[in-house]
């Protein structure tokens, strides 16, 4: 069983995302009448290679005479240029062509390392996506975003750059380990909170075990986040407007993950602590929203912001240094109600730092 949902952006032709079960056997047909059958790049990331290398291999590699294999290590930390120029290094030693398919398997990390290559070699080749965790099915696989982290920043450096297909196979999440599940929670969390809220009641069902039960019980939500990802992206390639919508607390949880140099808290920790961040700010201008929406699920998160401190001033210095910033200005993303956000700009940062204060009592 697995659901399609059509992607059609205003610069690229068009490209389906394929979710569910068994998944990869739908890649294989799928590449096996797209390309040439001389040669396929694999970058996979090494956590993914050791539980599912063999399969992957299988598959990919079925219809092509060489597969050309790269294993990038787990974590924030390679999505780097040294990464970067050491893939892009092997694609074009080993002879890249215009119609050679480059297929990323991971995560985020991995998704848009590999991404910004395919976008770079030869001015552009095709890029095929097989997200292997919860975040990665539900957003990052999902836009054509792809690019590497800078020391001044997280994603300064990279390129739009739409795939030619995105096949996310849920059985690949069986290996995933707890943290990484509570990493893709938190962007499913953010969809219920500016487009459907009947996703929150979706995940309190699914996780009010303490768990996340099978993979295959999540791909009607993973499916809904997807396609609202996706006619999010579709309207907006390059987040000139609603695509800024689904930043939704990303401009605290950047700042959260910088000051952690990227090591101490996941994306999804730092999310979930943004957009409680960003709830706060959102009742303190006029909405009325319950915080228990999301914080009921605090119990599935075990991190502590302890390590930030308290100098709230050097938070608003960071913020400044956010892509987003417009005339050295703050724009955060908040809500009207559950399902309608807006954008607002902040030339004083008194109520920002209040809501940082905030969020650090709440998660100390």
């Amino acid at each position: 069983m697995f659901n399609t949902i059509p992607v059609s952006t205003t610069t690229t032709d068009s490209y389906s995302i394929t979710i569910g079960a068994d998944v990869l056997d739908q890649a294989s047909v799928f590449m096996a009448e797209r390309f040439n059958h001389q040669k396929v790049f694999m970058v996979v990331d090494e956590k993914v290679h050791k539980h599912h290398g063999n399969v992957l291999e299988s598959k990919i590699g079925a219809s092509f005479k060489r597969i050309i294999k790269y294993i990038v290590p787990s974590g924030e930390e390679s999505k780097s240029f040294e990464q970067f120029s050491s893939i892009l290094d092997m694609v074009l030693k080993e002879g890249v062509e215009r119609s050679t398919p480059i297929v990323a398997i991971g995560g985020g990390v991995v998704g848009d390392l590999v991404g910004y290559v395919a976008a770079s070699a030869l001015r552009g080749v095709p890029l095929i996506h097989i997200p292997t965790t919860l975040l990665a099915m539900v957003d990052s696989s999902i836009g054509g975003k792809t690019g590497i982290n800078h020391q001044t920043g997280k994603n300064l450096i990279g390129a739009f750059y739409q795939p030619e297909a995105v096949f996310a196979d849920v059985r690949l999440l069986s290996t995933l380990e707890k943290k990484e599940w509570v990493n893709g929670l938190s962007e499913i969390l953010k969809y219920g909170m500016i487009e459907d809220p009947e996703i929150l009641e979706t995940l309190y069902a699914l996780t009010s075990g303490g768990d996340f039960g099978s993979p295959e019980d999540w791909i009607p939500v993973i499916t809904k986040s997807a396609g609202i990802k996706t006619d999010v992206v579709s309207r907006d390639v390059k987040e000139s407007g609603v695509r800024e919508f689904l930043n939704f607390g990303h401009t605290f949880a950047h700042v959260i993950e910088k000051m952690g140099n990227y090591k101490t808290y996941s994306h999804g920790e730092a999310v979930f602590a943004g957009m409680i961040a960003a709830l706060h700010m959102s009742n303190k201008v006029g909405a009325k929203i319950d915080p228990q929406l999301l914080m009921r699920f605090k119990n599935l998160y075990t991190f502590d912001l302890k390590q930030l401190g308290e100098d709230t001033q050097h938070f608003i210095e960071l913020m400044l240094r956010d892509k987003k910033v417009k005339n050295s200005t703050i724009r955060l993303v908040l809500l009207k109600q559950t399902g309608a956000p807006f954008v607002q700009s902040f030339e004083e940062a008194g109520l920002i730092k209040e809501s940082w204060h905030q969020v650090i009592n709440v998660f100390n």
